[in-house]
């Protein structure tokens, strides 16, 4: 049976409907609806109904969600319901930031090494984490099985860092060098770049001033 095909922008949604169910969980919650999940996230409740729908039932006409169930079912969706490992290729300043970044691990993901090619680096530690020759890298992402991982290297570097994951069999990476990459179908890759969203924010700044 083929999976439906769900809209990309829907499925980045998805994660932040878990964050504020996990808020909820913590409040004590355990009914919510589409109103109160669209009024603290600033969007539309027919739009929450409309992405849920998706995926199946998961609620009532008039007695809204069960927060845990819908938690649940959305860690689910999502795979985030097991532990997946990664590895981060750079250990410099931003690097140890997400090196010592807890919601990874309390959100699924362990960071099982850290990769560059510093060698007053290497043998080391950042955080938890060993840091390893970035030569090394192939054989480590064989021997763990190792799909997912996180480039945190300077912008020169990103392109050829990228080509020898996707080559070593990652197939998801998280890039926070400000360059976008060139990947092959089936290999996924999410930006953070902070420079372009705070560019985008001063877009409005003169409007709103005025």
């Amino acid at each position: 049976m083929r999976k439906k095909i769900v809209p990309d922008i829907v499925v980045g949604r998805l994660p932040i409907y878990l964050r504020v169910l996990n808020y909820l969980i913590a409040e004590g919650r355990q009914i919510t609806s589409s109103q109160e999940l669209g009024d603290r996230l600033g969007i539309s409740s027919a739009q929450i109904r409309k992405d849920l729908s998706h995926f199946g039932e998961f609620g009532k006409q008039g007695t809204g969600y069960n927060v845990v169930f819908l938690r649940d079912q959305l860690k689910e969706i999502l795979n985030v319901d097991r532990i997946w490992k990664m590895i981060m290729v750079g250990a410099g300043d931003l690097g140890h930031a997400l090196a010592n970044y807890h919601r990874f691990a309390s959100s699924g993901f362990e960071i099982m090494a850290i990769f560059d090619n510093d060698p007053d680096k290497v043998g080391t530690k950042m955080g938890e984490q060993p840091i390893y020759d970035v030569a090394d890298m192939d054989q480590f992402i064989e021997d763990n099985e190792i799909k997912m991982a996180v480039i945190a290297v300077p912008t020169v570097a990103a392109r050829d860092v990228a080509a020898k994951l996707i080559e070593c069999g990652v197939t998801s990476i998280l890039n926070y060098a400000p360059v976008t990459l060139t990947v092959p179908i089936g290999v996924r890759v999410q930006y953070i770049d902070p420079v372009a969203r705070l560019q985008h924010m001063t877009y409005y700044q003169n409007e709103e001033t005025e």
